[in-house]
Formats: structure tokens, sequence, C-alpha cells
């Protein structure tokens, strides 16, 4: 299978966004990152339901939705009216998290869980089973641009390791800093897919650019 490729919308341009996204509609991208913050759970404010309402009609791939917010369990039928493939929450924020990952299944999404990059994977054993799909953050949440936290190829290993084990099908997707030097480490590592922001949307041939993350393997 080939590596499947999520740009971020944080890093588009949002005076011209509708041509960013008819870019990533014409591109081999899988999926649209979207990258929600409240300013509580991270320190930045990004985009809620209005922007992510215009480019559901605008976009037509598959949109991948990550909450960086407390509460998350609170927008899950607003984010299936959207349209939204995938509802990302974080680990660190969901109290009940098996409730919330069965609504977000019932509301017609697929559920992904994310993890910080101080959160261990041993706390997903009981939970596994039930997820569509693993973000692992390569930087601390809240703003694009960082630098890589290089201990993540070690946790994507014992990821693979537990998804191995315990029989699930959940996809590995990783976050932050991926660009030429860390990408092909990470698909090496067992990463499915690649959210990249800044390095494809600041590409001066962002076409190339996801190609070439496709093609790695």
């Amino acid at each position: 299978m080939k590596t499947m490729v999520s740009p971020s919308l944080l890093s588009a341009n949002f005076i011209d966004l509708k041509s960013d996204i008819e870019m990533i509609n014409k591109s081999e991208a899988d999926w649209l990152h979207l990258d929600v913050m409240d300013g509580v759970f991270v320190p930045n404010i990004s985009f809620g339901f209005p922007v992510i309402e215009a480019v559901s009609k605008v976009c037509t791939k598959p949109l991948d939705v990550h909450f960086m917010i407390q509460h998350p369990e609170n927008y899950i039928e607003q984010t299936a009216k959207l349209g939204a493939m995938m509802m990302n929450v974080h680990y660190e924020v969901c109290t009940h998290l098996h409730r919330t990952i069965q609504q977000i299944h019932a509301a017609g999404m697929k559920a992904g869980v994310t993890l910080n990059p101080s959160t261990p994977v041993c706390v997903l054993e009981d939970i596994i089973c039930d997820v569509d799909m693993v973000l692992l953050m390569s930087v601390n949440p809240g703003f694009g641009g960082q630098k890589f936290i290089e201990n993540t190829i070690k946790k994507i290993g014992r990821l693979r390791q537990l998804i191995k084990e315990s029989g699930s099908q959940a996809l590995i997707e990783v976050d932050g800093g991926v660009q030429a030097e860390t990408a092909p480490r990470l698909v090496k590592a067992g990463v499915d897919v690649l959210v990249s922001g800044s390095y494809v949307f600041k590409s001066t041939d962002p076409y190339a650019t996801i190609h070439a993350l496709k093609e790695l393997h």
C-alpha cells in the first residue's frame, strides 16, 4: 500500500483558501487534515465550524478532522453533519474515551485517537481494537513549523507492535515536522498516513511534493 498523505489546512493561504483546496483536489493527496484548536487545550486558536463547513463544500477529498480541544464529544453530531470522514480526539482530554469512540462510530465517522509527544502508547492497550487510527504528535500540538521530536520513531515501533499483537486494524498517522528528511524515516518505521503542512503548502511545486511523499515505502 502506498503511503497516504493528508496535507494540513493550517498551513494553507487563508486569503485564497479556495485555490489551495482546489490544488488538493487535483493532487494525489488522500485526505485533507483540519486542526481545530480552542486556545485552552493547546496555546493557539485555529478555526471552527464555519471554516470546516466552507471547506467541505469545495474539497472533494475526505476530511480528516483533528480536534485539539476540551470536550470534543460535544461536537460529534455537528462534525458528522459536515461530512467528516475521520474525527480524531486527544486521549489527554477524553475522560470516557471508549464512550466517545462509540459515539463517533454511531454518528457514521471513523474514530481516531491522538497522543501528545509525552503520552506513551501503552495507554491505548484497552482501546486499540476499537479505533480506526492513532495519530502520534511528533511536535507539541498548537503551532505549525515546529522541530520534529526524535523519540517519535521509537514510539511508532511500539505502537506498530501493539497493533500487531492485538490484531487491531488501526492506521498510524503522524503529524509534526514531516518533510523531506523525516518522512522516509517515518514510513520506514511503520507510518501509514503522513500529515504535512508547511512542507506541502509552502512548496514551489506542491503537486510534486505530495507525489514524492506518496511514493515513499
